[in-house]
């Protein structure tokens, strides 16, 4: 009896300490908590792009886009005309005081539009680095 109850009260500190020790690994990931190097080695800069406005204006941008994981890249970087073509119509489709004032929603739209077309990986996110308007 005593054997037995040694070996119930073992196993279940033993079950315990595994299963904080599985939360603090995986925690951390969960979390979405990545460095500034993994987040560098996952994305892409966009080219510089000039384009036009819907009301006649011009701007020149361009983006860092940044996916979940190295494939999500390799897959991004293969679809480098597609992320082109949802920018430009994005772009078009704005006035200038809309430029001026909802870039977070634009960075946002590109985002789930190329994630409509992503297969191996997700786009987490896009970031303006430079932007012109004229």
């Amino acid at each position: 009896m005593k054997t037995m109850l040694i070996v119930l009260i073992t196993l279940t500190i033993l079950g315990v300490a595994a299963i904080i020790i599985i939360l603090n690994l995986n925690g951390s990931e969960a979390s979405g908590e990545r460095s500034i190097d993994e987040i560098r080695e996952a994305s892409l800069e966009t080219e510089e792009m000039t384009t036009d406005l819907e009301n006649g204006g011009f701007v020149r941008i361009s983006f860092r886009v940044v996916a979940d994981s190295k494939d999500g890249l390799e897959e991004l970087e293969k679809r480098d005309f597609q992320m082109k073509n949802v920018i430009i119509k994005q772009l078009a489709q704005m006035n200038e005081d809309q430029f001026k004032s909802d870039l977070s929603t634009l960075e946002e739209t590109i985002k789930l539009k190329l994630n409509e077309f992503m297969e191996e990986g997700t786009i987490t996110d896009v970031y303006t680095i430079s932007k012109v308007l004229q």
